[in-house]
This record gives structure tokens, C-alpha cells and sequence, in this order.
């Protein structure tokens, strides 16, 4: 089977559908090195830019690559809103699949159509949105859905929401959950860990009420005793511009001098970041997985995350759940996890022992199964179709 997927989510930073997009195409050509040299699925990535060139990272060496110097909003334009030009004509190569990385179809005049929709908050909040999401994924979401050979999502959270909003049918949707990376549990946590968000400081990340929170534990440890006690917290990803109220009140007590901003971490780097963390607390409005959760029950992180999205399907009842919209249940369960050792070591063991069940190859089998999927539906319409001319 000929597989093209669209790599440019990867192309300069791996954040969050970036991460998604390299692991998988690393998962499933795995699976094909394994499998004999490439039976069963022979890859092909695609990316078009006109500052940025294709370069596939050493663990992806191998794998056919077709990098167009297009520029993407023209590109996302005319694929979006005009259906042209081909998968076909842009690359010059034939393949069974194409694979887009987002809920928006990448044209094709044969190959079956293959869409992942990470989540739908664009739908409910386009406030929360900027640019080519902003336009065009809530008009055309739906019927890119509905024509599609198969969908994929990262979570049974996300598949109910496709089914609810855009009215798909259940058994025309895959989940392809993320897996986690492969790492060792970390031998202690660190008696100078720092509380950690990891993600890009957007709306959705619902960074205030973290903010929020954190004042919260400041100002009990201030009235009392110990308040070197307190943690640091570490706000680590990149910022849009909607985040810069956030950056501003890092600049005034209480939270100067006791919240840093580290930007975006290259994924070389990412271990170490947890490594360093007493717990992660992900307090997002809207997840449709999280990856920095399963990332860290990976190395035994205590996390802390909010009742929305897939974020309680992901941690399970290896960690605490709290309102997003309530900074002293936030507040309290940070207290919770850095105060109580044995909550703490409790929610580290129950972490790690899920993480064990999210596995990468498992992703790269589900993804295979979908496109097969996939395949077989594109016949079937394209025969629906030729018995009605005739």
C-alpha cells in the first residue's frame, strides 16, 4: 500500500500535532522495517513552503520525502476551498492513500482521502483560533468529514465530538491514540522540582487560571511558614500573541521572580524538562489528547489535570482532576501533590503503569487498519459510481 501523508504540521516544530505527525510516520516506518523492508506500506511524506525545505530528522532517514516550494497559505487555499491541484499533480507520484495531518482533505483523482481531527474546539470557540483555522476549518470541517474515505482521531473523546458535531457515523472513524515515548521511569523526583505547564500559551491552554492558582499557593505559603516551600512554577512552550497578558503578570509580584517562561523545548530536550518537574498541571479548556500528560506518567510525573476534553481519558486515575474554571481546586491539588509524599509516589506508580499501555506501534497498526479502511470504501464509491452512469 502507497501512503503519502502531509508532513508540514512537522516541518519546523513539534509541538502538538507536530509531535503527532513525526511519531506516527516514525511508528509506521517501523513497522514496515519490521515487516520485511517496507511489505505492507510503503511511505511517502509531503511538504511545500516557500522559506522552509524538508529535512527529515535521522530516525526517519529512508523514507521518500517531496518537498514543493509552495507557499502554504496558497497551497491550503486552493486545496481547501478549490479542491486542486491534486495530490497527483503536485507530487508526480501515484499512491492508494493520502493522509492529511488535519480535519481538511488533501485533493486527490484516486487515491483514498484520509483526515485526523485532533479536536473540535475551532467549531465551539473560533475566538480561540487565528488565521487559515479561523477561515476555514469551521465552514468546511463538515463536508471535507463527510466526504472523506475514512477518519482518524487521537482519542474516543474526539470520536464522539466528530459524531455529535459533524454528524459522522462511528464506524467510519479510527482512533489512532498517541503512544508513549520510550523512557525510562526516573529514578526520584527532585527535592527542587518546579511545577511545570508544557504546551503553546494559547487560549485554550487556560494559562490564567493556572496563573490564578498559583497565586493562590503563594499567598498561603506567605501567610505561614516556609514560603521558600513553594515551588517555582515553569511555563514551558511557545507563546501567540494572545498569551501576552499572561507574560505581563509574570512581571509583577506575587508571580515575579517566581514563574519562568521558557519558550518553545526541542523534543532532545523534553526529558530532561520533566525530569526536573515535581508535577505537570495541563489546566486546558479543550484537549482533544495531551501529550505532555502521557508523557509525563511516562517518567512517574504526578500530573494534575482539568475535567474538559480527553485529558480525564488520557490520565485515567493515575492523577488528580480538577475544574478548569476553579483556581482553588487547582490550587489545592497542587498543595496536594507537592506536600503529600505518598499521594505524590501513589500517582507516580499509577502513571507509569498506564503509560505502558499507549504504544506507538499500536498507533502505526490502527493507522494501517484505517487506511485499509480507507481503501476499501474509495472502491466501493467509485463502483456506487460507475453503475449509476452506465
Amino acid at each position: 500500500m502507497r501512503v503519502l501523508i502531509d508532513y508540514r504540521s512537522a516541518l519546523r516544530s513539534r509541538s502538538g500535532v507536530g509531535e503527532y505527525t513525526f511519531q506516527l510516520v516514525k511508528a509506521l516506518h517501523d513497522t514496515a522495517e519490521e515487516n520485511g523492508g517496507g511489505r505492507g506500506v510503503e511511505l511517502t511524506v509531503f511538504s511545500s513552503s516557500w522559506k522552509h525545505r524538508l529535512r527529515l530528522p535521522a530516525e526517519l532517514a529512508g523514507i521518500a520525502r517531496i518537498d514543493r516550494r509552495v507557499p502554504v497559505s496558497v497551497l491550503n487555499f486552493t486545496w481547501h476551498r478549490l479542491g486542486f491541484p491534486s495530490a497527483e499533480a503536485l507530487t508526480g507520484v501515484r499512491v492508494d492513500v493520502v493522509h492529511s495531518l488535519h480535519p481538511l482533505l488533501m485533493p486527490s483523482r484516486s487515491a483514498a482521502q484520509v483526515v485526523t481531527i485532533h479536536d473540535l474546539d475551532f467549531l465551539a470557540h473560533p475566538e480561540r483560533t487565528r488565521g487559515e483555522i479561523r477561515r476555514d476549518y469551521p465552514a468546511l470541517a463538515r463536508p471535507h468529514a463527510h466526504r472523506a474515505d475514512r477518519i482518524v482521531v487521537v482519542s474516543e473523546f474526539t470520536a464522539r465530538e466528530v459524531t455529535r458535531l459533524l454528524d459522522v457515523p462511528r464506524e467510519r472513524i479510527s482512533v489512532c491514540r498517541p503512544g508513549a515515548p520510550e523512557w525510562s521511569k526516573r529514578n526520584a523526583p527532585p527535592s527542587d522540582g518546579y511545577v511545570l505547564f508544557f504546551g503553546t500559551l494559547e487560549p485554550r491552554k487556560n494559562v490564567g487560571v493556572l496563573l490564578d492558582a498559583f497565586e493562590r499557593v503563594l499567598s498561603r505559603s506567605a501567610s505561614g511558614s516556609g514560603r521558600a516551600e513553594t515551588p517555582r512554577l515553569v511555563l514551558a512552550g511557545n507563546a501567540t500573541i494572545e498569551a501576552t497578558p499572561w507574560l505581563e503578570r509574570l512581571k509583577r509580584p506575587p508571580l515575579a521572580g517566581r514563574v519562568q517562561h521558557l519558550g518553545y523545548v526541542d523534543p532532545a530536550h523534553r526529558r530532561e524538562l520533566y525530569e526536573g518537574a515535581r508535577l505537570l498541571v495541563q489546566p486546558s479548556l479543550q484537549e482533544g489528547f495531551g501529550i505532555p500528560v502521557l508523557e509525563a506518567m511516562t517518567l512517574g510525573v504526578p500530573v494534575v489535570v482539568t475535567n474538559r476534553g480527553a485529558l480525564p481519558e488520557v490520565l485515567g486515575d493515575a492523577g488528580l482532576v480538577v475544574d478548569a474554571e476553579d483556581s482553588l481546586q487547582m490550587a489545592n491539588a497542587i498543595e496536594r501533590l507537592t506536600t503529600d509524599a505518598q499521594l505524590a509516589a501513589s500517582c507516580s506508580a499509577r502513571g507509569v503503569a498506564r503509560a505502558r499501555g499507549f504504544r506507538w506501534a499500536d498507533t502505526a497498526r490502527h493507522a494501517l487498519e484505517a487506511y485499509r479502511q480507507a481503501v476499501e470504501h474509495r472502491r466501493h464509491r467509485s463502483a456506487v459510481t460507475r453503475s449509476r452512469t452506465t
